[in-house]
């Protein structure tokens, strides 16, 4: 949060220690928001962290198969659901019907990831408190997903895995761990 990195360079020598293997310590499915780059966030440097990201951190069949890949290949013990505020994917999750099928296809599809996060949003809430309660519910329904996952919840049970969620302030750089 002040700026003073641990990991600000890559230099050769660091690089050449991952040429065979890795050891990240945590997957994280993150935002693609170009202001979310979650090693700089977490000032881990190349090897630390297995990332995933895609728009509104939603759990798709893609992004499920990568944090299947870093909790069973990897051995990772922490996946990390890491949401943002202001996050551009809920705010059009958040638009009318009209709005929505403006979009294109794609983006209409991903939507739809979105949509059971929100449907307990109040309407009657002015837009940036329903973008903070979104953002903060999309974390805690993506958690949900994968908790009912059964290798995931084996592996939970197991004392092996523990999922959390938390979200990026981007006007701090701090970032919420949610209950």
């Amino acid at each position: 949060m002040a700026g003073k990195y641990q990991h600000p360079q890559l230099d050769l020598e660091k690089r050449s220690r991952f040429t065979e293997d890795q050891f990240p310590f945590a997957t994280i499915l993150g935002c693609s928001d170009s202001r979310i780059p979650v090693e700089i966030i977490f000032d881990q440097g190349i090897g630390d962290l297995f990332v995933i990201r895609v728009a509104g951190n939603i759990v798709g069949e893609n992004q499920l198969g990568s944090l299947e890949f870093g909790v069973k290949n990897l051995n990772t013990p922490l996946i990390l659901i890491l949401g943002h505020e202001n996050c551009g994917a809920i705010t059009a999750a958040l638009n009318s019907r009209e709005d929505r099928e403006k979009e294109w296809r794609g983006i209409q599809k991903l939507l739809t990831r979105i949509d059971p996060a929100l449907r307990d949003i109040d309407p009657s809430l002015p837009l940036d408190q329903k973008i903070h309660v979104g953002v903060e519910a999309n974390v805690k329904w993506s958690i949900k997903q994968l908790e009912n996952i059964p290798e995931f919840e084996e592996e939970i049970r197991n004392g092996k895995l523990m999922i959390a969620g938390g979200v990026y302030e981007l006007d701090t750089g701090k970032v919420r761990i949610l209950p």
